[in-house]
């Protein structure tokens, strides 16, 4: 059974940075896609940032480019997501995902992903 859990969220003033990480059992990140997903109170749930089974390719919605970094540690079984600058807007629920896919691209589609973890809250103060 695959299990993921978040944890790295937090409250942070604007312009901080966070690391989110995802820890996995179950399952190992380096041969699967991963996805870092956020949902907002009253707004649908969005990929911010995916990586290939491979690592070959990643995916950054254009709100967070240049300043998220997506990122796996092999030997952990971990999954980060490292925000840099954040915003007020950025502050969300966020999930990591994988699949039991290994879909050629990063994928950024909820549907491709098929386990999830409880997600961990990031409130960004102005």
């Amino acid at each position: 059974q695959v299990q993921l859990v978040e944890s790295g969220g937090g409250l942070v003033q604007a312009g901080g940075s966070l690391r989110l990480s995802c820890a996995a059992s179950g399952r190992t990140f380096t041969s699967y896609p991963v996805g870092w997903f956020r949902q907002a109170p009253g707004k649908e749930r969005e990929c911010v940032a995916a990586l290939a089974w491979d690592g070959a390719t990643t995916y950054y919605t254009d709100s967070v480019k240049g300043r998220f970094t997506i990122s796996r540690d092999s030997a952990k079984n971990t999954v980060y997501l490292q925000m840099n600058s954040l915003k007020p807007e950025d502050a969300a629920v966020y999930y990591c995902a994988t699949s039991r896919t290994r879909f050629s691209l990063a994928r950024r589609t909820q549907s491709d992903y098929d386990y999830w973890g409880q997600g961990t809250q990031v409130t960004v103060s102005s």
